[in-house]
């Protein structure tokens, strides 16, 4: 199996309002996400990739014009957590991208979440 992946970043602010009200992140904060996409398959293509990089433009040009310093409780459905943020960016780019595997989220440089779904 060959695995690859590759980083995007943005920064964006939400409010975790589900949280008691005194929880730090129930008030209006921001992060300086980084997404990584995950990739796998069994073969490589004609020239030896498991995807062109060049291929994953269409993932940073949403990122910039869909979340980057934007706030995303007016765009993730439901609770605009690091895990819903991985699934809701999962859901909308597996269907073009089938050797998409897992997404994941850091919001700060020692967090991360692994949205994988298994099959």
């Amino acid at each position: 199996m060959y695995k690859i992946s590759k980083e995007f970043a943005f920064s964006a602010s939400h409010i975790l309002n589900l949280l008691e009200k005194d929880h730090p992140c129930a008030r209006m904060h921001g992060h300086n996400y980084i997404i990584t996409v995950h990739l796998k398959s069994e073969t490589l293509d004609k020239f030896g990739f498991v995807k062109d990089y060049n291929e994953l433009k269409v993932i940073k040009e949403f990122i910039d014009e869909t979340l980057d310093h934007r706030h995303l409780n007016d765009i993730i459905p439901g609770h605009p957590t690091s895990e819903n943020i991985a699934k809701f960016i999962y859901d909308k780019f597996k269907p073009v991208i089938p050797e998409l595997y897992a997404i994941e989220v850091s919001e700060t440089p020692k967090t991360s979440c692994l949205y994988e779904p298994e099959y």
